[in-house]
């Protein structure tokens, strides 16, 4: 490995350390290195807080004049919640810069490197670009389209059952695999799940076997609003935000507009909750407009933790941006057990869904599959 990359790779891996608490910032690290000598690290800590570039050459001082700079993001160039960051390592006198890759954000992209450019900086980009941009791809569709990463993460036996006949889904895998889903909530800005999940399992919802930085919002789909007041959701809103997303609330006959939002359900009226009105043509909830509420709201990333008919509106309205599958080696066998997906309209092999699969591991007897969709 080139010097370059094990600085490269230390810039991530400082990044990281942001995880699940800059959202919908990226997480970024950045490495000074003076004549081989590594004089300055940082990474972005908190929404708000100083950028890694600053917290680096806090650290560097006079040192980063001539230094090598290694940065995991384009730095920035303009004014947000912090100076920009391309500017002060030009005023620090930094000799070389390395970005992993380009900033999408509009105001950013390509501007940040050429200032430091104009200014004399050499600017190299695109190593570690793959890893930069896995990275941070929740922000990267954020920041562009304002509408959240979505990652539907489903469990299910070796014959594709994701609960028994009666809803009921504790345990399906290990507590290997469960430890990794409350990494995933742990880093992502909000939790999504359907009325009947709340009804059958109760969740709590938090990433309760991970160190929780900050309590992602946990969002509940509901039609009607027919929800237990006395779930585990309702009750621990001291421990973190929720909300719930209604739909139309009453039959409308097709092909008839969207209706209006009716009147919050009264039981739901009296809790500490968010209520997002999102009605569909027909009784339901437009999965679209709800999630354009929430990164509205600044939520960058979304783990639908639903069951399979939200699964399936998700992928029938190719809103699914990652799918983490968790098999476990077991068998129900059981024709009227949950599926892994409700019908999704596709009776021929040529329509099916096509997924690429980005890597597969073991669970302890798990296996889990990290794939995205490519229709």
């Amino acid at each position: 490995m080139s010097t370059d990359a094990r600085h490269m790779n230390r810039a991530l891996s400082l990044a990281r350390r942001g995880f699940g608490l800059v959202s919908p910032n990226p997480m970024v690290g950045a490495v000074i290195v003076k004549d081989g000598v590594v004089v300055g690290e940082g990474w972005h800590r908190v929404l708000g807080a100083d950028h890694a570039e600053i917290v680096a050459l806090k650290q560097a001082q006079k040192k980063a004049k001539g230094a090598d700079v290694f940065v995991n993001l384009e730095p920035c160039c303009h004014h947000g919640r912090t100076p920009p960051c391309a500017q002060a390592l030009i005023d620090a006198g930094v000799r070389r810069v390395v970005v992993a890759m380009v900033d999408p954000n509009p105001l950013v992209s390509g501007k940040g490197i050429k200032m430091m450019a104009d200014a004399g900086i050499l600017v190299e980009v695109g190593l570690k670009e793959k890893e930069a941009r896995e990275l941070n791809q929740a922000f990267a569709k954020w920041i562009v389209s304002r509408r959240p990463f979505v990652t539907l993460k489903m469990a299910a036996t070796l014959d594709g059952r994701t609960a028994q006949r009666d809803g009921k889904s504790r345990w399906i895998t290990c507590a290997e695999s469960r430890k990794i889903v409350h990494r995933l909530r742990a880093g992502s800005d909000a939790i999504l799940v359907g009325a009947g999940t709340v009804r059958a399992d109760d969740p709590l919802l938090l990433p309760v076997d991970y160190p929780m930085k900050k309590a992602p919002l946990r969002v509940v789909v509901s039609s009607f609003g027919d929800l237990p007041l006395n779930s585990k959701l309702f009750s621990t809103t001291d421990r973190g935000p929720v909300a719930v997303a209604l739909g139309a609330g009453i039959p409308a006959p097709a092909p008839a507009p969207v209706p209006a939002p009716g009147p919050v359900p009264a039981a739901l009226s009296s809790l500490p909750i968010q209520v997002i009105n999102a009605p569909a043509p027909k009784t339901g909830v437009d999965l679209e407009s709800l999630l354009d509420t929430l990164g509205q709201q600044g939520i960058a990333s979304v783990l639908c933790e639903g069951g399979h008919t939200l699964a399936a509106s998700l992928l029938r309205a190719k809103l699914v941006d990652k799918l983490e599958l968790f098999i476990a080696p077991k068998m129900l066998g059981d024709p009227d057990a949950k599926p892994l997906v409700a019908d999704l309209g596709i009776t021929q092999l040529d329509q099916a869904l096509g997924f690429k699969i980005l890597r597969t591991s073991r669970c302890g007897p798990d296996i889990r599959i990290e794939m995205i969709p490519t229709c």
